[in-house]
């Protein structure tokens, strides 16, 4: 029940097109003087990015559909908690607060990550370039600091697949950099259900040292039963000037949840009766989860010649997860059963490097990048009984031990020309090895180790035709791919009758087309592109029981849509921001699968929609700026069409409108910044399904949000100037 007494807190193989991207990078030549683009028409009003390029570009000349969110959309009146308070105002992204720490928001971009039972797939993440996704393609954004973010950057289409494992788009977030001299600050907010954030703060630069230092905690009692949680993070980045030709960046960041309750999700009956309440067995089990994770990297910009330029980057890190599922005692009496608590232990590493040339070709200025990396990931999986005799929610006997590892090691090519005043091409390719290997230790012995290994070259292109110097129109074309991650093959079947992992899954490869226009002015800014792909073998849920989800193979998945993003800004202090996306996905060609325990046979029709995605999201929001007063407020509306719970389309959760408002003060005086928010969610109070669990076997498919409630947020720093 809410507010129960927490427990005691816990604890190179190269591909023949590999090659040949070698060879391209090797025999490229002497180099010339270095280009210089072409200035971004409207660039006053053009964010710059550096996602789809590795280079600062303004995103007006690009032929991809880009959105940078900058500082004040991230903290102004936001919580700086979960990736959702921002990300919600960007086209073709569907991400849901779940009010479960417990679990990952649910995120998915054009329909990519939507059945994603674990963490996020089929969509890249990184944090000052270093990947938040793993080899297998499954990534984690926990540790990603809000409270020293910059900027956050969503690339999405086609492009997305220069990127390696992913098909749907990559999310960037960057730390800020120090200002000049010192600033130390503090930050405190309070709100609904017990919520509460700290943070502390540093950052500055003297003597050729740039650095940020944060550190924050969350905690909360939850809006549902038995849904508290407590999360502590840091993040710190140092550059150094090593000369005038080279830098070099360190970044450090640690995330540690010692204690997070899961409510699960509720059939429609249970949501009928309270919508607040834990999920069965919750409670009885104590349904819960502890992580912690430490990462650092380096990265290495070093200017090679006045032509070409060097970057290099390094990372490691180690991730252990702890969770206590709700799985009867009786489910668990076969031998072969996993248990109902799961731990990971997860030891990785990786690097990337490469090189950019800047030329003249055919009078214009040309860009060249290549390079490679390669990513690797030790798993140490063993799962548990979750009871001890007839006392339950505890860890009992070893059910599993497995040793698991992937790597993936890829090549990239990237070039851009500008042939002409009018026109720009960019074309990539990228050729991705993804090799998994595993070692059942409670196998007999002699047992051999069991592996796979998937391989794609995907090709992408696209071109900007610059119809005026407040237009642009662009397509572009590329092909994508993901391999199954460690959890979609963790079964062969859901009564463990058949042992190892499911290495006869395979990777699912798609088509995207895209086209698009972007205008930019002074105080416009809009972008309108319609997609349209598809994929094969995607991936599924062909049962779920026991604790077991094994996957499958499907045939054709579509998806075909449009997306409106438009920011403008007025006189008298006004300003809106507009995000509209409209898709539909569905299943092309019909399946089997089984559902309920325990599975019974059924059948996907074609035709089907994905479940997770709303046909139709708008966000809109309109800001006004009092400069004199340093007073901002925005009232923000989101609405978003019904999405099904599962493959079959059996059940939906409704579509909803939402009405937020945040507003509140900065001032200035002396070396002192003072600001202080207020905000309302959900102003009209309003009964929703905020987000759904796919493919639940036991029909616990819902997680309502919370009505109306608000937090108060003050913050203070100091400045040498």
């Amino acid at each position: 029940m809410r507010g129960m007494e927490r427990k005691m807190r816990h604890e190179f193989a190269f591909r023949p097109a590999a090659y040949g991207i070698l060879a391209i990078v090797i025999a490229w030549g002497a180099p010339r003087a270095r280009a210089v683009a072409a200035p971004a028409t409207g660039s006053e009003f053009s964010p710059i990015v550096v996602t789809a390029m590795h280079v600062a570009e303004a995103s007006f000349d690009l032929p991809i559909a880009i959105d940078r969110i900058d500082r004040a959309q991230i903290h102004d009146g936001q919580p700086q908690v979960n990736l959702s308070e921002s990300l919600i105002a960007v086209p073709g992204v569907s991400i849901q607060s779940r009010q479960n720490y417990a679990q990952d928001l649910q995120i998915s971009i054009r329909g990519f990550c939507a059945r994603s039972a674990f963490g996020v797939r089929g969509v890249r993440l990184y944090s000052d370039g270093i990947p938040g996704t793993m080899p297998d393609g499954q990534g984690q954004f926990s540790h990603f600091d809000l409270g020293s973010a910059d900027h956050i950057e969503v690339l999405r289409g086609p492009f997305s697949a220069l990127y390696g494992n992913s098909s749907g788009g990559v999310i960037s977030v960057f730390t800020e950099d120090g200002p000049p001299g010192l600033r130390i600050g503090a930050g405190a907010d309070y709100g609904a259900f017990a919520t509460q954030r700290y943070a502390l703060n540093a950052a500055g630069e003297r003597g050729g040292v740039n650095y940020v230092v944060d550190a924050a905690h969350f905690q909360t009692d939850g809006y549902r039963d038995h849904s508290s949680a407590e999360r502590n993070n840091f993040n710190s980045k140092v550059r150094v000037d090593l000369g005038t030709a080279s830098k070099l960046t360190l970044v450090a960041n640690a995330i540690q949840t010692p204690y997070v309750q899961d409510p699960l999700g509720l059939t429609r009956a249970q949501m009928s009766a309270d919508p607040a309440a834990a999920g069965a067995g919750a409670i009885l089990y104590d349904t819960r989860k502890n992580l912690a994770q430490e990462q650092f990297g380096a990265i290495l910009d070093h200017t090679l010649s006045e032509d070409d330029d060097l970057s290099a980057t390094a990372y490691a890190g180690h991730r252990r997860t702890t969770q206590f599922l709700s799985i009867p005692n009786t489910s668990q009496a076969a031998p072969t059963s996993p248990g109902g608590v799961i731990d990971l232990g997860r030891n990785y590493w990786g690097i990337d490097a490469h090189i950019q040339d800047h030329r003249v070709l055919g009078g214009a200025p040309f860009l060249m990048t290549g390079g490679f990396s390669y990513d690797d990931l030790e798993e140490a999986r063993k799962g548990f009984l979750n009871f001890i005799g007839g006392v339950v929610g505890v860890q009992g006997a070893m059910r599993r031990d497995e040793a698991n590892h992937v790597y993936d090691f890829d090549q990239y090519l990237q070039a851009q020309w500008d042939p002409g005043a009018r026109v720009r091409l960019l074309a990539g390719v990228r050729n991705s090895v993804v090799d998994v290997a595993s070692r059942d230790h409670l196998a007999p012995a002699g047992a051999p180790a069991s592996s796979v290994r998937y391989g794609a070259t995907n090709p992408v292109a696209g071109i900007t035709y610059r119809a005026s110097s407040t237009v642009n129109a662009y397509a572009s074309y590329g092909k994508g791919f993901e391999t199954p991650t460690l959890n979609e093959l963790a079964y062969r079947s859901t009564n463990g009758s058949i042992p190892g992992l499911n290495f006869d899954l395979a990777p699912s490869r798609s088509n995207n087309y895209e086209v698009g226009v972007k205008v930019g002015e002074r105080r416009l800014r809009a972008a309108l592109d319609a997609f349209y792909i598809t994929t094969n073998n995607e991936l599924a849920v062909l049962a779920s029981s026991f604790g077991r989800t094994v996957y499958q193979n499907i045939g054709k998945t579509a998806r075909r849509g449009a997306e409106l993003g438009l920011t403008a800004a007025w006189s008298s202090g006004f300003s809106a921001r507009v995000a509209y996306t409209y898709i539909r996905a569905v299943v092309a060609q019909g399946y089997g699968t089984c559902v309920g325990l325990p599975c019974r046979p059924a059948t996907v029709n074609a035709g089907n929609y994905l479940p997770a995605v709303p046909m139709n999201a708008l966000y809109a929001g309109l800001t006004w700026r009092y400069a004199p007063a340093g007073f901002s407020a925005t009232v923000e509306t989101q609405s978003r069409a019904r999405i099904y719970v599962d493959d079959r389309n059996s059940d939906a959760a409704s579509g909803f409108w939402v009405t937020n408002l945040r507003f509140g003060f900065h001032q200035k005086t002396g070396g002192w910044r003072l600001s202080e928010f207020a905000r309302v969610d959900n102003l009209a109070g309003r009964s929703y399904v905020g987000s759904v669990i796919v493919n639940d076997s036991n029909g616990r498919f819902f997680e309502p949000a919370p009505g109306r409630t608000a937090m108060i947020m003050f913050s203070a720093s100091w400045q040498d100037d």
